[in-house]
């Protein structure tokens, strides 16, 4: 693995690095005076105690007190964390320099070396934070790159997945014009059909689309409903609103496909649908009513549920949904305000 590659690396290797190189420059500053034994055992317990501050800081003192408005207590507990570590420090250097390293009468560190240390480690403290700097840009920049590269795999799998519908679509067209001369009728189905796939690709992925084009796809998705049904059934769309406004996709699809699961009787030639996209004021009211429903309780099926969630999502609380019978016939209906 190449270590120096920072796209490959990870934070656990990056501070590794950090911390073999601040050990190797130590020791390569000590070891002509002092010997490769003791240079390597001194530098191995002040690297040692440097990490012990930074991590102490950066891992447990500042998250758990200076991020929780506990600032003067955070104050207190790192001079004391501070002094600790550096009389800790200079009793531990030596005691190992007199038991292995000295041959001569024992040495002792006065006191004024132990608060000589304890400054010293103020230093390594502040540097502690910019160490948790470093460490929070790599973090983001990986996530960043990582993020990038999900999303170029997904584009490439989106591509990928295209294939298959536009090879279907090319192929339904072929089939259309074959059908045309013979059975115009069936070709014009097919046509809904392929209008019908295109919207799915294309279209409902999307954010918004023009209420033409979801109107379009509710009266090709109706007319092919209607070849199901034996005998025929009498539908009335009314539509009065100003513009092409702009709305979520599928938002109408749900009541519709109500409609044709659960409000028409197949071997009834009395089945009437009155289906109405209106604009009132900045609001606008799309309402099905059909006069057969063969599950009343349907208000609190998946379908409708789902709806109601996604207007939520959508709209918060500006949004009416309805369902029940009125008079002669069932009613499905949602207010939502013009974007």
């Amino acid at each position: 693995m190449d270590l120096f590659n920072l796209k490959k690396i990870s934070t656990k290797q990056l501070q590794w690095l950090v911390w073999l190189s601040v050990f190797l420059i130590s020791f390569s500053s000590m070891v002509t005076v002092d010997g490769i034994a003791w240079s390597f055992t001194f530098n191995i317990i002040t690297t040692g105690f440097y990490a012990l501050i930074v991590y102490g800081n950066i891992s447990w003192l500042f998250p758990r007190y200076y991020e929780r408005n506990q600032k003067l207590t955070y104050v207190i507990l790192v001079l004391l964390f501070l002094t600790l570590c550096g009389f800790a420090k200079g009793h531990l250097i030596g005691y190992v320099y007199n038991t292995f390293f000295n041959d001569k009468a024992p040495q002792h560190i006065e006191w004024y070396r132990m608060v000589y240390l304890s400054i010293n480690g103020v230093i390594i403290f502040m540097l502690s934070f910019m160490l948790r700097i470093v460490l929070a840009y790599f973090t983001l920049k990986q996530q960043t790159e990582e993020i990038l590269l999900q999303k170029t795999r997904a584009e490439l799998n989106l591509l990928k997945s295209q294939v298959q519908p536009h090879f279907l679509f090319n192929t339904l067209n072929n089939i259309y014009y074959e059908a045309y001369m013979e059975a115009p009728k069936t070709a014009g189905l097919i046509e809904r059909l392929a209008m019908m796939m295109r919207y799915f690709l294309d279209e409902s992925p999307k954010t918004v689309v023009a209420i033409s084009t979801e109107l379009n796809f509710l009266e090709n998705y109706i007319e092919l409903e209607k070849i199901r049904i034996r005998h025929q059934i009498v539908v009335n769309f009314t539509k009065d609103y100003q513009e092409d406004y702009l709305i979520p996709p599928m938002l109408m699809m749900t009541l519709v496909e109500n409609i044709f699961k659960h409000g028409i009787d197949k071997l009834s030639n009395e089945n009437i649908i009155k289906i109405s996209l209106v604009q009132e004021g900045n609001y606008l009211v799309f309402k099905t009513l059909n006069s057969y429903f063969n599950t009343p309780d349907d208000q609190t099926g998946l379908g409708i549920e789902n709806l109601r969630k996604r207007l939520i999502i959508l709209y918060g609380d500006r949004f009416e949904l309805r369902t029940g019978p009125v008079a002669d016939f069932y009613m499905a209906h949602f207010k939502i305000p013009i974007s």
